[in-house]
């Protein structure tokens, strides 16, 4: 219990955030719209690239972002085809995305922080890099494609910069490119303006639901992608890698199922915002995600953890 009740206490301030940005929304007016493109646009592309050419350059760099790129995309296209038993209209495309994000970048990395520490961030950015690259690839294309044909909306994803940053990053990166300590100390506060904004955007997105927003069918096939159908995954990757490939370092583990079980992506509500595709749905979503982890990671790392982690 005191695990549990420690970890709690340290997810808690993003909550507060999240509380905020609700707050803004209703009593300030401050639109979603507005800080999803700033989202979009300017400040994740520069927390991408930074991601990238700050990682240590080994076969891992490539590989465990590949991965989660590779599990991302195979759960977006079955859960896919899973909504068109339900639905004609946006909500299949919209739950394709969710299927294969996560809220690792706004949520992730400052929990990878609060409960493993510095020394397990390099993980967390690598692991994040290859979902952002799915959400700003395959998924901004199943969500684009609820209202546009396929050729507008693969039109749509070659405009968005995190693409561009993310193969400018790597380029760096091979040339062996650092940063004096006031452009590091820059983009060191655009990681915070990353996570504090997409945060907020989740509260934002609280301020304009109404009871329309309530879609108990799409809630359950988006909560059976992300909490169970992504931990029971990674967890079978854990186990193959080793017990037989050993091509990932043991000291990847816990973050990789860390990551695998954070709620629905933010993105989702600022992609389903510039898309008008069930903006309001999507954030109730987004929302009731957020606050089922609030309990359901510190019982997963209290119980579940140890049990299935070598060592």
């Amino acid at each position: 219990m005191e695990i549990f009740l420690g970890l709690i206490f340290k997810i808690a301030p993003l909550y507060f955030v999240v509380f905020l940005g609700y707050l803004a929304g209703k009593y300030l007016d401050v639109k979603k719209e507005s800080v999803a493109a700033l989202l979009i646009y300017f400040i994740a592309p520069l927390v991408i690239f930074n991601g990238v050419v700050t990682a240590s350059f080994d076969y891992s760099v490539i590989l465990l972002p590949l991965l989660f790129f590779t599990v991302a995309t195979v759960f977006s296209l079955v859960f896919y085809n899973i909504g068109k038993l339900f639905w004609q209209g946006a909500e299949k495309n919209v739950l394709a995305f969710t299927a294969g994000s996560g809220n690792t970048g706004y949520f992730g990395l400052p929990l990878v922080l609060a409960l493993f520490g510095d020394q397990y961030l390099s993980i967390a950015v690598l692991t994040t890099l290859g979902l952002v690259l799915y959400e700003n690839s395959v998924g901004y294309y199943f969500i684009a494609r609820g209202n546009f044909s396929p050729k507008d909306a693969a039109m749509k994803v070659l405009k968005l910069p995190t693409l561009y940053a993310f193969v400018v990053g790597v380029v760096f990166l091979a040339l062996h490119f650092s940063f004096n300590d006031t452009i590091a100390s820059l983009f060191s506060n655009f990681r915070g303006a990353y996570s504090v904004l997409g945060m907020m955007l989740v509260g934002l997105g609280l301020a304009g639901i109404t009871r329309a927003s309530v879609d108990s069918t799409f809630l359950s096939a988006a909560f059976s992608a992300k909490f169970i159908v992504w931990p029971v995954a990674v967890m079978g990757l854990i186990y193959l890698d080793s017990t037989h490939f050993h091509l990932l370092s043991a000291f990847m583990y816990p973050v990789m199922l860390l990551l695998s079980i954070v709620p629905l992506a933010s993105n989702t509500v600022a992609f389903a915002t510039q898309l008008k595709a069930i903006p309001e749905k999507a954030a109730f979503t987004v929302l009731a995600s957020t606050l089922f982890a609030l309990l359901y990671i510190p019982l997963f790392v209290a119980f579940v953890f140890p049990l299935v982690l070598p060592g």
